[in-house]
C-alpha cells in the first residue's frame, strides 16, 4: 500500500504539469486571437480575410477567415504564403477574433 501512495504521490505532479502547459496548439491559438485583436485596434479591414502571420509561432500561421467559410477565404491572396512551405499548421479566426479552427 505504501508503495502504491508512493507513486501516486509521485505521479500526480507528471500529470499535473501535462495539464497546465499548454499546447503547442493552445499557444499559436492565443496569439492568433491576440493578434488579431490587434489588428482590428489599430484599424485593419479584416472582412476580406487576411493572413496576420505567416509564423504566429514556428511552424503556425495565422489567418482571418469566415464560419462558413465565403469564397473570399479561398483566394491566394488571403491566405498565408508560409502555409505549405514553412508551416505545417495553421490557426483560423473570423473577423471578429473568434477561434474557428486549428490544425
Amino acid at each position: 500500500m505504501k508503495k502504491f501512495v508512493l507513486g501516486l504521490f509521485l505521479l500526480i505532479p507528471v500529470l499535473l504539469s501535462g495539464c497546465l502547459t499548454p499546447s503547442e496548439q493552445d499557444r499559436a491559438v492565443q496569439l492568433c486571437v491576440q493578434a488579431c485583436q490587434l489588428a482590428k485596434q489599430n484599424g485593419t479591414d479584416l472582412s476580406n480575410g487576411p493572413c496576420l502571420s505567416n509564423e504566429i509561432i514556428p511552424g503556425w500561421v495565422c489567418d482571418v477567415a469566415h464560419s462558413p467559410r465565403l469564397p473570399v477565404d479561398d483566394q491566394p491572396e488571403n491566405q498565408s504564403p508560409a502555409y505549405g512551405l514553412t508551416a505545417k499548421h495553421f490557426v483560423e479566426v473570423d473577423p471578429e477574433c473568434k477561434f474557428i479552427r486549428a490544425a
